[in-house]
């Protein structure tokens, strides 16, 4: 007979007073899974999107339960597994669920818990540095000394884009709030321009000279033009978001006699092969970088699983600075 867990579940689609505290049945790993206790899990904006109907889990279930990432120990192993033991500190992104006591995921695509980093912390770390990593440097081509802009300079992806950049000897600018910027700039941001209506691309060509070489956007709306025009000839744009509207007007020119690159992109979207290809990849390029202290999580706030509405009310109330976990222990 199966067990039950506490999980946040969206009964009905609306406000974040919806979010329901339920109990429902233990989900059972396959043989080439994993079942994880959840002592940690983070909000993203696509958690919110979900809760008011716009952003399904691709997943279909039996109870919709919000909740991309988590932070906790191996409690059980499909007959298959071979790389986790039941004890192991794991991470990792799924497509939801995450906000549960128990989650289930294939064994290639959870990640070990870096040394140094406390469980309490490392929830916030999967979500937003793959996001960041994928966009500015797999799919990006950010290389050492090369320039990125990365909107939202103060948010999850954000403060994760920052240190990447500046890991791998890059350069970057972003674009935040005025409460914000001192924040991006303690982080190693290179410039930190006032977000829109100001105009940013207007300061920034005349800091960088020719335009930036990778942008990541989670913004959208409005900024994609003035993203077309702040790009280098031959750079890349990676949009990873749609936060100010996936609707609007564009110089198609710019794309053409520029002969930009204009990459759309999500991982929760992908199939199962292709992010366990960039969780393994993630694992081995991204993680020591922890273990030697060159990149950190940035955590605004916690909330206790019960109190999820606030959290979601925080999010929205664009008032946070890095990431906001969900605590499941001691509640």
């Amino acid at each position: 007979m199966l067990g039950r867990m506490r999980a946040v579940t969206i009964p009905e689609h609306g406000g974040p007073e919806v979010l329901t505290l339920a109990e429902v049945p233990d989900p059972v790993p396959g043989p080439d899974e994993i079942r994880v206790r959840v002592a940690h899990s983070a909000l993203n904006r696509a958690d919110t999107l979900q809760r008011m109907g716009g952003y399904p889990d691709p997943v279909q279930r039996e109870f919709e339960i919000p909740g991309l990432e988590y932070a906790g120990t191996v409690e059980a192993v499909g007959e298959r597994v071979t790389a986790w033991s039941v004890g192991d500190r794991v991470m990792g992104i799924e497509s939801g669920a995450c906000y549960a006591e128990l989650v289930v995921t294939h064994e290639r695509q959870a990640l070990p818990v870096p040394a140094g980093l406390d469980l309490a912390d490392a929830a916030a770390v999967p979500e937003v540095f793959l996001t960041a990593w994928d966009a500015l440097v797999v799919q990006g081509g950010l290389t050492s000394g090369r320039w990125a802009l990365v909107h939202a300079g103060a948010s999850g992806v954000g403060t994760a884009g920052i240190q990447i950049a500046k890991a791998i000897g890059a350069r970057i600018a972003v674009t935040c709030s005025t409460g914000k910027m001192q924040a991006c700039s303690t982080l190693g941001a290179d410039i930190v321009l006032e977000r829109s209506p100001h105009d940013w691309a207007g300061e920034l060509s005349g800091l960088v000279p020719g335009g930036v070489d990778v942008v990541l956007d989670v913004i959208g709306g409005e900024e994609a033009d003035r993203n077309l025009r702040s790009v280098r000839r031959q750079g890349t744009i990676v949009q990873v978001g749609l936060m100010g509207g996936g609707t609007t007007s564009v110089n198609l020119g710019l794309l053409l006699t520029k002969r930009i690159h204009w990459v759309g992109t999500t991982l929760r979207m992908r199939p199962l092969e292709q992010k366990i290809a960039v969780c393994q990849r993630f694992i081995a390029e991204v993680l020591p970088l922890f273990e030697a202290g060159a990149l950190h999580p940035v955590i605004d706030s916690r909330f206790p699983l019960d109190r999820v509405a606030d959290a979601h009310r925080h999010m929205e109330a664009d008032a946070n600075i890095g990431k906001i976990l969900l605590d499941l222990t001691g509640n």
